[in-house]
């Protein structure tokens, strides 16, 4: 039996989750994407890893157990089960610099349905360009208008949307269309150009570019744990019974990327954490 559960992940830092740095010398390292509204997502294999490098290090507990036993060469048969489920982690809802703004979280139908599904919101889903009562968008000829750096939207009525957010406290935010989340995206993405030296000189060898998803990105994603006792008995963040911890995903920790806050919940928004 299967015990359900959902991860929120909101970046600290800039979250890079994609080719790796380097490996393509002189281009741009992306970031993964959902195949439908070209968002960035973390792979499920990615949230695995990651938790159970995190159980790894910790004493008297089995990383085994709870994700399967990996593969030893020339063994038959060494692999187990992981007891551990992970799907993909969406956006729920992406910062975008606007100006007068200056921050404004946008998210569309396809991923707030995605989150309404997973974290077992009751609300009906907002009509397409609803603003949270918290933004301040100007009212130009009748009709609010939100200003971004490509252009701008006409907004429909404000509403407290609240409910979509996981910690309950409404951000200045904005619904729009499915196909135009992808455009408003990549315009949203952290860019930053590095350089390889060479080891004797300061003369730069090669370069490239790599993308991230910026700061205060909302993330979510679904688990699943089979287990006949209760969601308690795994113990992701160790045995202190805590439901939230720091965690580093993707690449180029080292220089500041993938820093994120985590949140562990059952299925229901009005349940408690795990």
């Amino acid at each position: 039996m299967y015990q359900k559960a959902y991860g929120i992940i909101e970046t600290l830092s800039p979250l890079h989750v994609g080719a790796t740095a380097g490996e393509e010398n002189g281009n741009l390292n992306l970031i993964f994407r959902d195949q439908f509204t070209q968002t960035g997502i973390i792979p499920g294999s990615s949230l695995r890893g990651r938790f159970r490098a995190e159980m790894r290090f910790r004493d008297g507990q089995d990383e085994n157990e709870w994700y399967g036993h990996e593969a030893e060469s020339g063994v038959t048969d060494s692999t187990t089960e992981s007891r551990v489920k992970f799907e993909y982690a969406s956006i729920a809802w992406l910062p975008v610099f606007c100006p007068g703004q200056p921050v404004v979280w946008v998210s569309c139908p396809r991923l707030l349905q995605r989150y309404k599904r997973i974290a077992g919101i009751s609300d009906e889903l907002p009509e397409l360009y609803t603003a949270s009562q918290s933004l301040n968008a100007p009212q130009i000829d009748g009709q609010y208008k939100l200003f971004f750096n490509f252009g701008f939207l006409k907004l429909g009525e404000k509403k407290n949307l609240q409910a979509w957010f996981p910690d309950k406290k409404e951000r200045p935010a904005v619904i729009v269309k499915d196909d135009e989340i992808s455009m408003i995206h990549d315009m949203a993405l952290y860019r930053q150009s590095r350089v390889k030296l060479h080891d004797d000189e300061k003369k730069v060898e090669h370069f490239f570019n790599v993308e991230a998803l910026p700061e205060s990105t909302i993330m979510v994603f679904p688990v699943a744990v089979r287990t006949k006792e209760d969601l308690q008995s795994w113990p992701p963040f160790g045995d202190n019974a805590t439901n939230e911890d720091e965690m580093y995903f993707g690449g180029l920790e080292s220089i500041g990327f993938g820093h994120c806050s985590v949140n562990l919940y059952r299925k229901r928004q009005d349940s408690n954490t795990i």
